[in-house]
């Protein structure tokens, strides 16, 4: 997914975004770190303002920064997107990346082939074109690539190109 589709001004006839889902939100994030937080300072409260405090204070410290990081790798790895757009002479996946690099691939939608396999994972979806193959949401679950496998059928049973 490499070259640049023509550009279109005409809007499309089908046109899904697809991201990975995220079940925990800023609100949820600011509880947990705080519950996680105060879960760690309960125990070293007898500790407090005795020579064993700063012993096992980086014990503290340590697992809600590493939480904190972890989260907002989190967060940011879901910031990847595919955008598919289709048009009756043209089919496009845009890929754009967690750190904003953008990837491409485009085909013409009479020779496109949508495979969906169990290898190497449970209903692997594939778009196939222009002499290559594609995996189109890789982080959407099973269920949700078979229906976005039905949804882009649909979409080209509409063009009356792949009946």
């Amino acid at each position: 997914m490499t070259d640049t589709p023509p550009d279109r001004s005409d809007p499309p006839l089908y046109k899904v975004t697809l991201w990975p889902h995220r079940s925990l939100g800023r609100t949820g994030f600011r509880n947990t770190m705080l519950l996680v937080m105060i879960g760690i300072t309960i125990p070293m409260i007898p500790l407090v303002l005795t020579a064993h405090s700063w012993k096992v204070l980086p014990f503290g410290i340590a697992p809600v920064a590493l939480l904190y990081l972890f989260f907002k790798r989190n967060y940011r790895d879901g910031r990847l997107t595919e955008e598919l757009t289709l048009w009756p002479d043209l089919i496009t996946v845009e890929r754009t990346e967690p750190d904003g690099s953008r990837r491409h691939w485009h085909a013409n939608p009479y020779w496109v082939r949508i495979g969906l396999r169990d290898q190497p994972v449970e209903n692997y979806l594939t778009l196939k074109g222009n002499q290559r193959e594609i995996e189109l949401g890789a982080f959407l679950t099973p269920e949700e690539r078979a229906t976005l496998k039905a949804e882009i059928e649909d979409a080209l049973r509409a063009l009356d190109i792949n009946a």
